[in-house]
This record gives C-alpha cells, structure tokens and sequence, in this order.
C-alpha cells in the first residue's frame, strides 16, 4: 500500500485457498496478497507518522469488507478522535466530527496525504486491485531480511491509472509473506520503500506485524503502521459501509 492502507493503512486482512504453480507471478502475487487480505477482517493499530522535527500516532480501529469497504475510525490522540475514511469501491468520504460534516474526497485529492501520512487517499482505493492492475514478473530468487524470496517486478497496465512505473516485491518463498515493496516513478528512480517487519502469529495467520512506508525523497520521514489486534472473515454487511454509520461508530 503504495501497497496496502495500509498498505494503511494499511496493509491488513486475508487468504482463500489457491492450487497454484508457486512459480507463476501471478500467482505467487495473489497469495501475497491474500495473505494479507480476506472476505472481511476488523483491525486495530497504530500508525505513527515520523518528520525530521515532529511526531504524531494516532490509534485506529478498521473495518473491512474486501475487495470494495472499509471503514477507518480514529480512536486517538483526543482531538483527532471520531474522525472517520469510508471507502466505497473507488469512492472515499472522510467525517470530521469537529464540524460534523462528511466531505467526499474529488478525484484532484486523491493523490494526497492521508491524515498527514506517507500514505495516499489512493493507496485506499488501489491496494485490492494490486494483482489486477499490473503485469508480474519473476526477476530472481534472493535473501531479504534473512528470507528466501522471490523477487517479482510489477508493471501498471496502460488503463491502470498508476503513477508508478513499477513496483518491484520480495515475496518469502515458504510462506508468501510480502516483506518489501520499492515503488519506482517514470522515470525508473526509486522513491519509496514499503517493508514488514515483527512476523508474529495473529489469529492463526503468520503475517508482518509492523510495516515501514519511507519516503526516499524525505530524509528522516516515514509511516509505521502495526497491528495489535486482527480477527478474520467476521460477520459484517455492506450496509455497515454507509454515510450514516460513519457519525455512529464508537
């Protein structure tokens, strides 16, 4: 999330069942993903956003329901608290309870910072459409953070709307966890960086508990998203996903 809001953002739910040639791109692509992603999911996390003269965490509290929902409510600081993203497929709302209004992001905006971190309004939309939305191929087979890996290159499709021109993954060979992403412009320099980290056991999945979005351009910038808490494929309804739901959470 740009890899999944998370990367946000994300960057959090789950697996279906594949019977697959591990050596496929598409492939090995796909269960990346679904590793992270699933039918539905309910997370809680933080996500700390670091600048060379300030910080700022904010707690979070994500509701999912894949490929097209999900409901994002800040849970602190205190004056951040209430504020709510709602993403509707390729549609994004944001709640600000200090005004109670609910303003919906125009396609201008979805490029830009979202709640001031490393993330876009973009990566909300796209992180589900990663497998879609590109072409994959197998460079190599290399370490990455002591993990056998493949290396696969992605390239947008022509009609993707993508402002990359490529993201290159390493994917762990054994259990397809995607642990790096390098995010490339068009003019093949590399910008950022997205890496998980802390691999722990949460809910019966093996998963990247930590996840690093750096910004190369901006030295001694980046956004740390991790999780505490994750319980997959919960009972939820895509009326839960509503404008009106967005003023009720808790």
């Amino acid at each position: 999330m740009k890899s999944k809001i998370l990367l946000l953002l994300i960057p959090f739910l789950f697996i279906k069942p594949f019977i697959i040639n591990a050596q496929n791109p598409v492939d090995i692509v796909k269960r990346a993903q679904d590793l992270l992603y699933a039918k539905s999911s309910y997370v809680e996390m933080t996500m700390t956003i670091i600048k060379p003269n300030w910080q700022r965490k904010l707690g979070m509290k994500v509701w999912a329901l894949e490929p097209d929902y999900a409901m994002i409510f800040i849970t602190e600081p205190a004056r951040d608290k209430g504020t709510v993203t709602l993403k509707r497929k390729n549609e994004i709302w944001n709640y600000l309870p200090t005004v109670q209004k609910i303003i919906k992001i125009p396609p201008s905006m979805m490029n830009q910072s979202w709640m001031g971190s490393d993330f876009t309004n973009d990566d909300l939309v796209r992180s589900s459409s990663y497998v879609d939305d590109y072409t994959h191929k197998l460079l190599s087979e290399e370490k990455f953070s002591g993990y056998d890996c493949y290396k696969i290159e992605s390239i947008p499709k022509p009609n993707a709307g993508i402002v990359w021109s490529k993201v290159v993954s390493f994917i762990s060979k054994n259990s397809y966890m995607q642990l790096k992403s390098e995010f490339y412009d068009e003019n093949g320099k590399l910008i950022k960086i997205f890496v998980g980290s802390e691999i722990k056991n949460m809910s019966g999945k093996t998963i990247p508990t930590k996840w690093e979005m750096i910004p190369l351009d901006k030295e001694g910038s980046k956004t740390v998203i991790e999780y505490q808490k994750i319980e997959w494929n919960i009972k939820i309804d895509e009326s839960f996903f509503s404008q009106q739901n967005m003023t009720r959470l808790k």
